[in-house]
C-alpha cells in the first residue's frame, strides 16, 4: 500500500486553492496517508501573452499537457484540473478518477462603482478574454466597450482597481475558491449570461491502472455532478466547443429529470433553447437541446 500520494497542480493561486481543497478532503477521509502537492509549470503558464483569440489552437491542453506527462511517468499520482480546461478525450492511460462537488457555475460582474451589469453607464469599459462572454455582453449591452482582459484572478482585479476597466467578468467559482467572494458585485442569472459547459466543476485525473488511487478517489466522487457535467460537455462537443466557440450551457437535476439550458452564437445572433428530459437519456439530452437550437438557426 502506498504511504504517500503526490498531487500534481499548476502553480496559480486558483489551481493551488483547488488542489489544497482536494488534498484536505482526502486527508480527512484517509488520515493514515500522506498527501503532498507538486507544482508543475505548464505551457499556458509559460505563455501568458499569446493572443489565443487569433490562434487556431485551443486552450484545452495548454494547462494540462505537462501535468499529464508526469502522471503517465508516475511522478505524481493524481492531478486536479478545472473541468472546462480538459479535452473531451483523455490521453491513453489516464482517466477522470473523480468529479467532486461543484462550485457555483455562474459568471459574475465585479465593478469599481458597485453597479450591476444592466446599471453600468453607456460606454462603460468591460473586461473579458472570453468570446462567449463577449458575445453575451454584445447581445445584452451593445453600448458597452469590451476590452481584452488576461491574467490570473488577482491580476485581473488589480487592472480593474487601477481604473483600466469599469467592470470585469469572471467565474464565480474562481473567486469563491480563492476567498474573494466579497469582490463580487453581481452573480449573473443564466438568462443574462450562460456559463461555459462544466464551469465550476473539477476533473481529478489519475492513471487508469492505478487501482489504489482510483479507490481513494471514490470517496470524493459525486455521480450526479458527473452525469450533468458529461451532458454539458457533450453539448460543447456537438458545437465544437472550445475557447473560440461562443456557446454555453448549464444543467440541473429535478425529480429524476435533467433541465438543460444552452446558447449558441452564429453570425452575431445568440440562439437559446432549453429541454427537460429523463436523466436516463444521459448525453442524448445534449443532442435534443442542440437540435432545438439548430431548428432556430435554420428558421
Amino acid at each position: 500500500m502506498k504511504e504517500k500520494i503526490v498531487i500534481g497542480s499548476r502553480g496559480s493561486i486558483l489551481a493551488l486553492a483547488q488542489s489544497e481543497m482536494i488534498k484536505g478532503r482526502l486527508e480527512k477521509n484517509f488520515p493514515e496517508l500522506k498527501f503532498e502537492i507538486k507544482v508543475i509549470v505548464t505551457s499556458g503558464d509559460k505563455d501568458l501573452v499569446s493572443n489565443w483569440n487569433n490562434s487556431d489552437k485551443s486552450l484545452k491542453s495548454f494547462f494540462t499537457k505537462e501535468i499529464e506527462h508526469e502522471l503517465l511517468d508516475g511522478t505524481v499520482d493524481l492531478a486536479v484540473h478545472s473541468m472546462k480546461d480538459m479535452p473531451i478525450v483523455s490521453p491513453p492511460g489516464l482517466i477522470c478518477g473523480a468529479t467532486p462537488d461543484r462550485e457555483d457555475n455562474r459568471d459574475v460582474i465585479v465593478s469599481r462603482s458597485g453597479k450591476k451589469l444592466l446599471e453600468l453607464p453607456e460606454g462603460a469599459i468591460v473586461g473579458t478574454s472570453s468570446l462567449r462572454r463577449t458575445m453575451g455582453l454584445k447581445n445584452l449591452r451593445p453600448d458597452l466597450e469590451i476590452k481584452q482582459l488576461r491574467g490570473n484572478i488577482h491580476t485581473r482585479l488589480r487592472k480593474l482597481d487601477e481604473g483600466q476597466y469599469d467592470a470585469i467578468l469572471l467565474a464565480a467559482a474562481g473567486l469563491k475558491r480563492v476567498g474573494l467572494r466579497d469582490r463580487i458585485t453581481e452573480e449573473l442569472d443564466y438568462d443574462l449570461m450562460m456559463p461555459a459547459p462544466a464551469q465550476g466543476a473539477l476533473h481529478i485525473q489519475c492513471r487508469e491502472n492505478d487501482e489504489f488511487v482510483k479507490n481513494i478517489l471514490k470517496s470524493i466522487h459525486n455521480p450526479e455532478i458527473e452525469k450533468i457535467v458529461e451532458i454539458e460537455r457533450e453539448f460543447s462537443k456537438i458545437f465544437d466547443g472550445g475557447c473560440h466557440t461562443p456557446m454555453g450551457c448549464t444543467g440541473e437535476k429535478f425529480d429524476g429529470k435533467i433541465f438543460l439550458r444552452g446558447v449558441y452564437c452564429q453570425d452575431d445572433i445568440m440562439y437559446k433553447a432549453e429541454v427537460l428530459e429523463d436523466e436516463v437519456l444521459g448525453k442524448e439530452i445534449a443532442h435534443k437541446l442542440a437540435a432545438k437550437i439548430r431548428e432556430k438557426i435554420n428558421g
